[in-house]
């Protein structure tokens, strides 16, 4: 019998799936080589985010919730997703699957075919299906027997997600419709797009945080970034230094666009390209994490702050004024895994956090506009790395306070 177009279409999805938590190898999302510094390698497969549910470990210096299975979607070459889905088994989501995979029409299935395949590592359109479509996972169980769990119900764009990239994914809430998806901000629209790299993971910070990940706050060097912090200067609402261990790369990037992509290489986005930057660092370590950048971050400007995506297949580590207590006279860093995005700057908290009567604070840029994020290392007490100076690749993003 020959095979239609359509069924060799699903059968490479179905094989593009992403793999169970428990049969991951280690490296993708493991702090990428140099694994020696404790929390920084030692994943195991652990990403914090909303409504966690797999591994009871936790990464030392993460400020979250620990699950498993988040960096699956960057396997090469998926095994058999074993641990299948809460409320149903593998082959429960495999007929689930097939059954969503078969009304879609032959431009559908392509569409979604290449944002699978492309992992998230170049822009793919909106794959725009009926909202209101729900999917029950669970109903398999033989005739007479009770299923384990009780089944779950899925909207198509969380199953989608559940299937091609977090299959810990259990609700809605954990997760966040990126800025450049058409279905950003509408509420109960009547087509919605399932495209599952246009949905982030959100990390979920707990409180208070604890003790043993605190550290000194980094002594607040003065930058080139002050000169463009003039009064009424409102032609840009951030600016970016890359920075590779004590040197900065490159000129100050200033951002005018809501949304940024940082990346290394230039088909990995549409934007501030570190690739492109002329650098004479010879440092292995350099070299090396300069080399696992790839698509890097996306940094967006929305309604209740900045929020930033990992796009990369590593984590990345952000400090961060308003990620922590008010009342800390310490920063934390919190480590972000591949597919996760973090709110690392909210301006309602910056504005609180000020001191406008302090003569001092009028007189230089404060570390509260500020934040410092690093690509594969981490630094802080839990690493042998104290200050981010030392972390091989880093940006520093001045947000603009006027």
């Amino acid at each position: 019998m020959f095979r239609t177009k359509r069924s060799a279409l699903v059968r490479r999805l179905w094989r593009s799936r992403a793999p169970g938590g428990e049969d991951e190898e280690e490296g993708a999302g493991g702090g990428g080589g140099g694994g020696e510094l404790r929390g920084e390698g030692a994943t195991d497969g652990r990403a914090h985010g909303a409504g966690g549910g797999g591994g009871a470990g936790r990464a030392v210096c993460c400020l979250g919730k620990a699950v498993r299975g988040a960096k699956g979607h960057h396997h090469p070459h998926p095994p058999a997703a074993g641990a299948g889905a809460a409320g149903g088994g593998e082959a429960d989501l495999k007929a689930l699957t097939h059954s969503v995979l078969k009304k879609l029409k032959e431009r559908q299935l392509e569409l979604l075919l290449q944002a699978v395949e492309s992992r998230g590592g170049t822009r793919t359109a909106c794959l725009l299906l009926p909202g209101r479509l729900d999917c029950r996972l669970g109903l398999g169980a033989p005739a007479g027997s009770q299923p384990a769990q009780p089944p779950s119900t899925y909207s198509l764009p969380l199953l989608l997600c559940k299937v091609f990239r977090w299959p810990d994914l259990r609700h809605s809430s954990e997760v966040k419709r990126l800025c450049c998806c058409e279905s950003y901000g509408k509420i109960n629209p009547e087509l919605v797009c399932c495209n599952p790299h246009h949905l982030s993971r959100l990390c979920e910070l707990e409180s208070p945080p604890p003790p043993y990940s605190r550290y000194p706050m980094d002594f607040l060097k003065p930058t080139d970034s002050q000169l463009l912090l003039e009064p009424g200067d409102r032609s840009h609402w951030c600016v970016v230094a890359y920075w590779e261990e004590k040197t900065r790369v490159g000129r100050l990037y200033c951002v005018q666009e809501p949304s940024l992509d940082i990346f290394y290489d230039l088909p990995q986005g549409n934007g501030f390209c570190l690739g492109q930057l002329n650098s004479d660092n010879k440092s292995q370590l350099v070299q090396k994490v300069r080399s696992k950048i790839g698509c890097g971050i996306q940094l967006t400007r929305e309604v209740d702050g900045v929020w930033v995506y990992n796009r990369s297949s590593y984590p990345i580590f952000i400090k961060s004024a308003t990620l922590d207590n008010p009342d800390s006279r310490t920063l934390l860093v919190h480590k972000v895994f591949p597919g996760f995005s973090i709110k690392a700057f909210d301006y309602e908290k910056a504005y609180s956090l000020q001191r406008p009567n302090d003569h001092e604070f009028m007189q230089q840029p404060w570390t509260g506009f500020t934040v410092q994020i690093s690509f594969v290392k981490g630094w802080g007490q839990c690493y042998t790395r104290q200050f981010i100076s030392s972390c091989p690749c880093w940006l520093e993003v001045i947000f603009n306070s006027r």
